[in-house]
């Protein structure tokens, strides 16, 4: 069985993110480690450490993925932002590494008024220096595909490969692709030929042994708009038949795959519940 889950909620305590995904039949699940709008974050307690590992276990939930915080931004040409993000992941990293969570996702950053190669610079610049004040932090680093909204990096593979490739302790880097993303990017991934096109690019720049999570979203926006609008699987402007080719390629087969796709419920059903029974019978 592919490994399908949703970004839960942690309100009531990091346990709670993991009881919600194993309700809707969700093996992965993705959480935020602290307030994503706030640097400030409360410490972590045994007792939240312990509640949250042992419903990892009885819900036979693997796979968590941390999600970072939307505030940071390593691309950013002024010091104070740009200091104030590699704290804010380097406290990231902490939390992910007491709780037991392997990987970090977040978005590369924006380069603002400073140009793309310079903003390139910073994020490798920040990596490198975490990396350091780090040495025996088991945490990976999950650079995501971005929309390319405004100045942000990440919307095109070469901006992860220059990355990966800049990063002195590039084992310690990898990549969360965003299907909704690399849509709006640009990326055609709708029919069969698109998608294996894509992919081949991808697999040319960044390797599939670099991949460590999917991000599964339809999308609001048309292919290449730049704009990044999540919508439920099949109802947006990707269309249901990526996601079979995706589902069905043995590629991503051992790659967990997480859901952000609109919240809430309808005619009492959860949309993450309709969402991954959508997944589910698309595979073969």
């Amino acid at each position: 069985m592919p490994l399908i889950g949703a970004h839960m909620s942690i309100a009531g305590g990091y346990y709670k993110a993991v009881e919600a995904a194993a309700e809707v039949d969700m093996n992965v699940v993705q959480l935020f480690c602290k307030n994503n709008n706030q640097w400030r974050a409360k410490a972590i307690t045994d007792k939240d450490v312990s509640l949250f590992q042992d419903a990892l276990a009885k819900h036979n939930v693997d796979a968590p993925l941390c999600h970072a915080s939307y505030l940071i931004n390593l691309a950013s040409p002024k010091a104070e932002l740009w200091e104030k993000s590699v704290e804010g992941l380097k406290i990231e990293m902490l939390r992910c590494e007491r709780l037991g969570i392997p990987n970090l996702v977040f978005h590369p950053g924006a380069h603002m008024e400073a140009t793309l190669e310079e903003g390139i610079e910073r994020i490798i610049q920040a990596i490198d220096e975490l990396h350091q004040q780090l040495p025996d932090c088991p945490v990976t680093l999950l650079l995501e595909t971005t929309a390319g909204q405004g100045s942000s990096i990440g919307h095109k593979f070469e901006h992860l490969q220059a990355i990966l490739e800049g990063v002195k302790q590039g084992e310690r880097v990898a990549v969360c692709l965003d299907t909704c993303h690399i849509f709006a990017a640009g990326y055609p991934i709708s029919e069969e030929k698109d998608f294996k096109a894509t992919f081949e690019d991808f697999n040319k720049l960044i390797g599939f042994d670099k991949l460590r999570a999917i991000h599964l979203n339809d999308s609001k926006k048309d292919l290449g708009s730049r704009v990044d609008r999540h919508d439920h699987i099949g109802e947006g402007k990707i269309g249901v038949e990526a996601f079979r080719h995706m589902l069905n390629d043995r590629r991503f087969k051992k790659i967990p795959m997480y859901l952000e796709t609109p919240k809430g419920e309808e005619n009492g059903v959860l949309y993450d519940a309709k969402n991954l029974a959508t997944l589910r019978s698309l595979i073969k």
